[in-house]
């Protein structure tokens, strides 16, 4: 005769699969989701970064160094350059990158022209 322990426990058999079944996608979207958020917010320093450089190169007068450098530093980006009497600013954008890719990237950055 069975124990009252193996009648109790044996409709629960395989439930700890089922469960465990469910939830690893779900958690393994959600580290993707953390990851490319990640990713996302290192282009966006990136970018700030390759924006200011290309604004303190611009501002200088070494118009190619500038530009050169903000290329490697966040390679792929579209750099536009605007002047007036007394600042060079640096538009840079790019788009995300993995699930975030239509997400547009933008970063600004200005210098004094010629250095005053």
């Amino acid at each position: 005769m069975p124990s009252r322990c193996d009648r109790a426990g044996s409709g629960d058999r395989g439930s700890v699969t089922v469960e465990f079944a469910v939830v690893l996608p779900v958690v393994a979207l959600v580290l993707t989701l953390l990851v490319a958020a990640v990713l996302v917010v290192d282009g966006q320093g990136r970018l700030q970064s390759a924006a200011a450089v290309a604004a303190r190169g611009v501002g200088r007068g070494d118009d190619a160094v500038g530009l050169a450098a903000a290329e490697r530093i966040a390679p792929g980006s579209a750099v536009t350059v605007r002047r007036t009497a007394d600042l060079v600013c640096v538009d840079a954008t790019r788009g995300g990158t993995g699930p975030f890719a239509v997400l547009p990237l933008r970063a600004t950055a200005c210098a004094a022209a010629r250095g005053r």
